[in-house]
């Protein structure tokens, strides 16, 4: 859509085609997404299905001819709309035998990088690691007297992934919902059709939320090695408002011929996060280390953020965020584009698009403190790690026969991942039908996207990171309503 114009949903991509419109007009997108995700991991397959509701760019736009005695353009149009930018409606599910690793392993990792004490360990990681060891899925290794001298994970890993007489069967099942929603505010110029520019302001509205349920059990028959299983839960919200910019330009060198550039400012969005969490473990009959006299008591334990966190504002965390921008270049061809639109024939249509996911950027905001600073710090730094550039390509058509239309059309996402193991890249492929006739139009739109991703439920550092390969699809269907007035 970058290059073509005259369609409301230029005011999210290239606005420039926004001041292609002479008249006004209002449109409505309903749509149902429909969601169809299969896994593999550690050669152990699983399934899940997720449906919602959702749309496509609804709104008004307002255009008007221009007496070019006057004005130097032909015509102007001002829009105002509403995109969902993104569908967080989501189920992720996947299970597999391991004996190389553990996700408890990460609280051993954290501790010891961060030489912590048994009252650090105990209070300072309220919603991970302090968690493991309050239920002893961590506990200290001690010395002949009784020193602490680092930590350790209760979870029958072996030290030889050769060997099958340990390891654990793990889960993962994750929930999120929400969205994320633009209303924009746009305006564009036509210059005597030759030359278009566009500028639209966005306010993007962010709503997610995650439920997140991993457990670990063993998978031997040894009921006396300390080990039985642990369950961590999560809930994590995340609300938030921004606001970009979107400039464009349109340019027809020739009839028949438009040339699309675009470029999309990052959002600038503070948000704010919410997150509480618990672990259980069953450790069977397991004596702590460095104290042997101590009741561990019933299993299984439980600890929950809340019970640590004492009342305190702990979990929630408020901060500002950068979005990585976005540079669009288009191409279209129309064929026998005349003004009288019974007689046109269609089009063929290009975009490339570039998107820096690694120039995300987090920042506390402003009653941060300087442990803040230097955790957003840390993060940017990952960020930098492990996401990259990446390119989009988009092709599509159309033909039109009168009052009908055909459509198809395909895309190709690039892989935002730095790392050589993990995938991102996506296909869509699009088909559609159109009526449009005497100021009235409707739209029959259906999109898929075939997924072939990775997701990772933890990740270490001295240990090869366990990878959930991804299949399955997306598809969404969408109904456009619209009138010219």
């Amino acid at each position: 859509m970058g290059s073509l114009g005259g369609d409301i949903t230029a005011a999210h991509v290239n606005p420039a085609g926004i001041g292609m419109y002479r008249n006004s007009e209002f449109v409505l997108s309903p749509g149902f997404n429909f969601m169809n995700n299969k896994f593999d991991y550690r050669n152990t397959g699983s399934s899940s299905k997720d449906n919602a509701f959702n749309y496509g760019t609804s709104g008004l736009v307002f255009g008007a001819n221009h007496d070019t005695r006057y004005q130097r353009a032909t015509s102007s149009a001002f829009s105002i709309t509403v995109n969902q930018l993104a569908n967080y409606n989501n189920r992720i599910q996947y299970q597999g035998f391991n004996n190389t690793s553990s996700w408890s392993e990460q609280y051993v990792e954290q501790l010891t990088r961060d030489r912590a004490s048994v009252q650090q360990a105990e209070n300072n990681y309220i919603f991970g690691s302090s968690l493991a060891f309050w239920t002893f899925l961590v506990d200290t290794i001690a010395d002949a007297n009784d020193n602490v001298i680092g930590y350790q994970s209760l979870v029958p890993i072996p030290l030889n992934p050769n060997s099958s007489q340990d390891g654990v069967n793990q889960y993962n099942e994750v929930d999120t919902r929400g969205g994320a929603h633009e209303v924009a505010l746009s305006y564009g110029q036509n210059y005597n059709n030759k030359f278009n520019w566009g500028l639209s302001f966005g306010i993007p509205f962010y709503s997610f939320h995650k439920e997140q349920t991993y457990r670990e059990e063993d998978a031997t028959s040894n009921g006396a090695n300390d080990f039985k299983y642990f369950e961590y839960k999560e809930k994590y919200s995340t609300t938030g408002v921004g606001f970009n910019l979107k400039l464009g330009a349109i340019f027809r060198p020739v009839d028949r011929l438009r040339i699309g550039l675009a470029f999309h400012t990052p959002t600038w969005a503070g948000l704010t996060d919410n997150i509480s969490s618990s672990i259980t473990t069953h450790s069977e009959d397991y004596v702590p280390n460095t104290y042997p006299n101590l009741n561990v008591g019933p299993q299984p334990l439980t600890k929950t953020s809340d019970e640590l966190k004492s009342g305190s504002n702990a979990g929630t965390y408020e901060y500002n965020l950068t979005s990585p921008m976005r540079a669009i270049g288009s191409i279209s061809y129309v064929i026998n584009e005349v003004k009288d639109v019974t007689k046109q024939k269609g089009f063929i249509t290009a975009d490339v698009e570039y998107v820096n996911y690694n120039g995300v950027r987090f920042k506390t905001s402003g009653d941060g403190t300087v442990d803040d600073d230097a955790y957003y710090d840390d993060v940017n730094e990952i960020i930098k790690a492990r996401f990259k550039g990446a390119f989009n390509f988009k092709l599509g058509g159309e033909l039109k026969f009168k009052t009908l239309m055909v459509r198809l059309g395909g895309a190709l996402l690039g892989n935002p991942y730095a790392e050589s193991g993990l995938l991102g890249k996506r296909t869509m492929a699009t088909a559609g039908l159109g009526y449009r006739n005497k100021g009235f139009f409707v739209d029959l739109a259906y999109a898929h996207t075939f997924i072939k991703a990775t997701d990772v439920p933890y990740y270490l550092q001295d240990k090869a990171t366990p990878v959930a390969d991804w299949g399955g699809g997306r598809g969404n269907l969408m109904l456009t309503f619209g009138v010219k007035f």
